[in-house]
């Protein structure tokens, strides 16, 4: 799937419905979030004008008194919505993302700019996750802060102290999202003058979401004449092929993994060609062996992952000495 987070500064009309139009088309456009829109009314036919389809869902947050505004808009085949919460710089949306047969939540967010106000949108978020704690969570949009002194150039630091960066950070770790893999350029807003610059707009996604589609990568698009760039995050389920069948050097030390595997296979009888047996014999026995081995050896797992962080802590005692 593709989305887009955008503050577009403005929908205004002409240039930018153009823009948007053909980026729907050219990235193939699940959803598209987009920031101050400064439109106090959008309706259908703006929708369908900037989307270049009929088949568009849409939820807007208005703007006051032109300022601020938000606007999602989504293709209906891709995505149902079941519920929606708005408030105060955010719109969240959740669903079922219909290919998947997956409930996620989609949170579009357009922070203020002073510190207290971020504190009491930060701490909406939170409770509205951990209210929903089922589903998948991908959280976009221009956050107006940044996470790293590096993400910041030429621009006066008096409203950006350390804390504050410190802060959005620990809001993230208490989200329990991540931010996914960034590639391209480090910025995403840039003053006229192209001097000054930061980044502002990203997405953050739950650990579910990058474990349901690890390809996910996000990535800012060509800012053109506008102030911000838009960026893209693309995910998509990496197929690997055919998990292999493994087997561990310990169970070939096991006096009963014969036996098991040999009553295993012969008590099976599947009818088919020959290709089609095969498989579900194997997979039968992957299945037996599993039991088999939780039984016998416990989790190995946990096992390794103990062992590993053991070997781990006696490298860095000898490297304190």
């Amino acid at each position: 799937m593709n989305i887009i987070t955008y503050n577009v500064r403005g929908l205004g009309r002409g240039v930018k419905w153009h823009a948007i139009r053909r980026l729907v088309k050219k990235e193939k456009l699940a959803m598209i979030c987009i920031q101050e829109t400064k439109k106090e009314s959008i309706g259908r036919s703006m929708c369908q004008a900037m989307w270049g389809d009929t088949t568009v869902s849409w939820e807007v947050q208005p703007a006051i008194n032109s300022a601020g505004g938000m606007l999602c808009m989504w293709t209906e085949n891709t995505f149902t919505l079941q519920r929606k919460v708005a408030g105060n710089g955010f719109i969240c949306l959740t669903g079922l993302w219909i290919k998947e047969a997956l409930q996620v939540h989609i949170v579009n967010i357009y922070s203020p700019c002073d510190m207290q106000s971020k504190r009491v949108l930060w701490e909406t978020i939170k409770h509205l996750k951990t209210a929903n704690q089922g589903g998948l969570w991908c959280i976009m949009g221009d956050f107006n802060n940044i996470r790293d002194p590096m993400e910041r150039m030429k621009v006066c630091q008096r409203g950006m102290k350390e804390s504050n960066i410190q802060e959005f950070n620990e809001w993230i770790d208490d989200l329990e999202v991540e931010e996914a893999p960034w590639i391209g350029r480090k910025f995403t807003w840039f003053r006229p003058n192209g001097i000054a610059r930061s980044k502002l707009d990203r997405f953050l996604v739950s650990p579910k979401w990058l474990t349901k589609w690890p390809g996910s990568i996000q990535h800012p698009l060509d800012r053109n004449f506008f102030g911000h760039c838009l960026v893209l995050l693309r995910s998509k389920v990496v197929d690997w092929g055919p998990k292999p069948f493994r087997v561990q050097d310990c169970w070939l030390l096991n006096k009963s993994f014969k036996s098991i595997v040999k009553e295993c296979w012969l008590s099976q009888q599947q009818s088919g060609w020959g290709g089609f047996v095969l498989k579900e014999k194997i997979k039968k026995l992957k299945e037996r062996l599993k039991t088999w081995n939780r039984d016998q050896f416990g989790d190995t797992f946990k096992k390794y992952k103990k062992i590993e962080g053991e070997l781990n802590q006696l490298e860095v005692n000898l490297a304190d000495r």
